[in-house]
């Protein structure tokens, strides 16, 4: 495992060359694939089509077994990388083809792991007051509120056609995304509610929880005594500038109270992990904070590059996170940290990892295309 570098120096410029993106590929000894991907997630594609954010699988040409799903603007300007037809070049290189272009719009509910898992979108996204860092707000489409105000078990049943074998009953995992859950009380109501839905329809899943409103040990005694199996995903999002970035549900947590409500959810006997968007805290906050974490999560936590999709989202980032070698040295942090627990990032939970092939000098699984948590 290469260590740490604690005092991180960044390169000063955005990458514009691909032979920039082949020396920190050599530099910090991960895969050019893997130096790629991240630099797609943080500077978007550039194309003639106007989305601030769609789904787009992606197939590099150097590793075509393996096709990734990321959810990036297409309509980045300054991006070195270009969409022409179907063809992903950066000057003029051809680096991979683009098989699928989507929407990125909250249904419902949709499969990922080859329809293993499940993500349910269960409340609006319109009542949510959103974080600054979120982009859900910037599509007008991204509130189907017929779809998500439907009861569970119509959600269930609908989710049965849109199923690869027509069959909820292989799933491993549903996870619960739309953080409009404000108060604790209605968060553990939906989740009962939700196993309850689950049973009728033969679903015997561990259910996942994106979530800061669950803190009590009775509410998870309760979880533990009517939902589990369950993993608890905590929101934490940024160790910094909490009262800034984050709605109030979220931002009354504090930073150190995050290691105390993991290990309250381990007692309890439930999994642990969270939510963190590299970019917006220093290497050095992250890392530390991290650290804090480590002993207290089951899961792999779900580090996601942070992407600005104006330039108001642009000025939220910490000092040099615009540049490419910040997620490669927050990487080498993460792997230091988290790699002695033994847990490793999965490829279909996360569609803006700073993973793909390898995690430190280990190759990880790469057989089914990517997808989000969220």
């Amino acid at each position: 495992m290469v260590p740490v570098t604690r005092n991180f120096r960044p390169l000063g410029n955005p990458v514009t060359d691909i032979r920039n993106i082949e020396q920190l590929a050599m530099e910090y000894r991960v895969p050019l694939e893997d130096v790629l991907l991240i630099a797609i997630n943080l500077y978007g594609i550039s194309s003639d089509q106007d989305r601030h954010r769609a789904r787009v699988a992606v197939r590099l040409i150097s590793e075509p077994s393996v096709p990734w799903q990321v959810i990036v603007p297409l309509n980045a300007q300054e991006s070195p990388f270009e969409l022409s037809g179907e063809d992903l070049v950066i000057q003029g290189r051809l680096i991979g083809h683009v098989e699928r272009i989507d929407a990125d719009e909250a249904v419902g509910g949709y499969f990922r792991d080859g329809g293993r898992a499940a993500t349910l979108n269960p409340n609006a996204r319109s009542r949510c007051t959103g974080c600054a860092f979120c982009p859900n707000t910037l599509e007008a489409a991204a509130d189907p509120r017929l779809a998500e105000d439907r009861a569970l078990d119509e959600l269930f049943a609908a989710l049965v056609e849109q199923h690869p074998r027509r069959s909820l009953a292989e799933l491993a995992e549903v996870t619960v995304s739309t953080g409009c859950f404000e108060r604790e009380q209605a968060a553990v109501e939906h989740l009962v509610a939700l196993r309850a839905a689950c049973s009728r329809h033969r679903i015997s899943a561990r259910i996942g929880f994106l979530t800061s409103v669950i803190r009590s040990g009775e509410a998870f005694e309760q979880i533990a005594a009517d939902v589990a199996p369950f993993v608890l995903r905590l929101t934490a999002e940024c160790f910094t500038r909490r009262d800034l970035m984050l709605k109030a549900s979220k931002a009354t947590l504090l930073v150190e109270q995050m290691p105390d409500l993991l290990a309250l959810a381990r007692r309890a006997g439930l999994d642990t992990s969270y939510t963190y968007i590299v970019g917006l805290d220093s290497l050095p906050t992250m890392t530390e904070g991290i650290d804090a974490l480590a002993p207290h999560i089951t899961e792999f936590p779900n580090f996601q590059v942070y992407q600005a999709h104006n330039s108001i989202m642009a000025g939220l980032r910490a000092p040099a996170a615009d540049d490419l070698a910040f997620y490669l040295e927050a990487r080498r942090a993460i792997e230091t940290s988290v790699g002695p627990t033994g847990l490793r990032p999965v490829a279909w939970e996360c569609y803006r990892p700073l993973w793909y092939f390898t995690f430190g000098d280990e190759a990880l699984i790469t057989d089914t295309v990517a997808g989000s948590a969220r």
